[in-house]
């Protein structure tokens, strides 16, 4: 009978310049530069199956993750947020590069079997994903100048001419972004999520491509995803306020909110919204649950391949 071999357990934190890498097998800790010859002497250098977390950093792990998974070892994505809060849950009292290689290599060992294993994606799909979040960066920075830059006098002129320029950009973004998606043969998947009242096609766009992220076991998984799904913090008898817990891509869910303003004012959505508010869910709580809403019937509709019809979708009357 052939001896299973057992696998080799890494923690890796990125920074721009290097690698501290923590094996768990002994509890050494190296630092090696962040190259791709660096990192190509250490991956083969590996002996044996080995599985290692690296914390998501910017895109400075991207050159690391996909030379491990090349070379056929499991990698696992763990983003910086959630490991904080498992620094925080275990007791540490110390944050350095050396301590969260470690402390990567430990959450892996505890938790891996709820974890997923990092997969490629299509790069096309990747640059239209980053393109759709520098987008963003400009909507807000648009927003910032009209807010701070007011009642100028004699250089509001030029202040508009600003906020037009950006405005300009902004437009280029998104016909990148749909020619972009055309490639990727995503129209029909838009047509059809477009054809849901109170979603745009910039809307549309950003769910079809939050659709093809992963694969995604229901809608509460795809909820949860955008960061749409509820905390819920009770405890005897407390009952705690219930917040979302805003775990995915910030612009898809300021796009949602949007959406969800129009369709608040669409006569298919409009009896929805208004039995929101008589439960009592303020103008905001309502929004968002019928945010959640548009996100539901969104995924069933790309799931099965359906266009809109609201005498089939129940609880829109």
């Amino acid at each position: 009978m052939a001896k299973q071999v057992e696998e080799r357990i890494y923690g890796v934190d990125v920074a721009k310049g290097w690698l501290d890498i923590y094996a768990a097998k002994d509890g050494q800790v190296q630092r090696i530069d962040n190259c791709a010859a660096a990192i190509s002497a250490w991956i083969n250098g590996l002996d044996g199956p080995v599985r290692m977390a690296i914390e998501a950093t910017n895109d400075f792990h991207e050159r690391l993750v996909a030379r491990a998974y090349a070379a056929g070892h499991k990698v696992y994505l763990i983003d910086a947020f959630r490991l904080s809060r498992y620094r925080e849950a275990v007791g540490h009292r110390a944050k350095t590069d050396r301590h969260d290689a470690a402390l990567l290599s430990r959450y892996l060992q505890q938790e891996g079997a709820e974890l997923r294993c990092w997969q490629p994606r299509d790069p096309r799909h990747e640059a239209l994903w980053r393109l759709l979040k520098r987008r963003a960066k400009v909507v807000q920075a648009k927003t910032r100048l009209r807010q701070s830059l007011v009642d100028l006098g004699p250089l509001d002129a030029e202040v508009q001419a600003l906020i037009n320029s950006h405005q300009q950009l902004i437009r280029r973004f998104e016909c990148e972004l749909l020619r972009r998606a055309r490639e990727l043969g995503w129209q029909a998947e838009i047509t059809r999520s477009r054809s849901i009242p109170g979603i745009g096609p910039l809307t549309a766009l950003g769910l079809v491509a939050a659709f093809h992220r992963g694969e995604f076991s229901s809608a509460d998984a795809f909820v949860a995803f955008l960061g749409l799904d509820v905390r819920v913090r009770d405890s005897g008898r407390m009952r705690g306020r219930r917040k979302l817990t805003k775990k995915g891509e910030p612009e898809l869910r300021r796009l949602l909110h949007n959406a969800a303003m129009a369709a608040c004012r669409d006569a298919c959505w409009q009896p929805y919204y208004q039995s929101l508010r008589a439960r009592g869910l303020s103008g905001t709580a309502a929004l968002v649950a019928l945010a959640r809403k548009l996100v539901r019937v969104c995924f069933a509709l790309l799931k099965h391949q359906a266009s809109f019809d609201p005498p089939h979708h129940p609880g829109l009357a």
